[in-house]
């Protein structure tokens, strides 16, 4: 199985290690106005390294836009309504649209779903993640009190993924988490693009369960819509 990248909490306002994209993706984050929190019911955190920056979870705007949730990144972000929990197993799912892409930074940022969320906030917080890169790209990664990848730094491309057709144009991704047994899987826009055991994301180091909050995550400067985050059961 792969490797992954890893977790660590920050400050008091408890913040996750970064998910890198790849090496060059190193710009700045630039601070939303009039971010915050407004979804009702919602919280959310910035990357340990983004913290160290002096970023806050003010410095992005999470909102209410219709139907969906509205992501605009400012720091790296993991966000959660603590009510949204998924046990045994089960498949988190949620439809992620880029209106723009790249309208915020000058390479691809991935967005995607979070599971397993536990003691979040404290100093062994842990979490999952499946994002996808608007180029086509995939990246699964875990977050413990140690840093774990499970398919490498940059990520790996996937025939179902969809590609935006250029800088500035449109391009929407279908993501689920599935929990199955032994198994953890990544599926998007219907296709299966990772499978993973259990024994590589649970463990000494790693997430204490994949049992826990749901949500979602997004890297640094990256604009997006989310809709039809649910969960489901076998």
């Amino acid at each position: 199985m792969r490797r992954v990248h890893g977790f660590a909490v920050a400050t008091a306002a408890f913040s996750f290690v970064t998910a890198l994209t790849p090496a060059h993706a190193q710009d700045a984050s630039k601070a939303v106005a009039g971010g915050g929190i407004t979804a009702p019911g919602w919280q959310g955190q910035v990357d340990a390294n983004e913290a160290k920056r002096g970023n806050t979870i003010n410095n992005a705007k999470f909102s209410k836009d219709g139907d969906a949730l509205h992501v605009v990144t400012g720091p790296a972000s993991t966000y959660w309504n603590p009510a949204n929990k998924a046990s045994g197993d089960y498949t988190v799912k949620a439809s992620f649209k880029e209106p723009q892409y790249m309208n915020l930074n000058n390479h691809d940022h991935p967005y995607g779903i979070m599971i397993g969320g536990n003691d979040l906030g404290t100093d062994q917080a842990s979490m999952f993640y499946c994002a996808a890169y608007g180029d086509g790209r995939f990246i699964a990664r875990g977050f413990g009190p140690a840093a774990f990848q499970l398919n490498g730094r940059e990520g790996e491309a996937a025939p179902s993924i969809h590609k935006a057709a250029g800088k500035g144009e449109p391009v929407a991704q279908d993501i689920a988490v599935s929990v199955k047994g032994d198994k953890v899987s990544c599926s998007i826009n219907g296709a299966v693009v990772g499978t993973w055991n259990k024994s590589d994301i649970v463990g000494a180091g790693k997430l204490k369960s994949t049992d826990g909050v749901y949500g979602i995550r997004f890297a640094h400067n990256t604009e997006g819509l989310v809709t039809g985050l649910s969960v489901t059961k076998p």
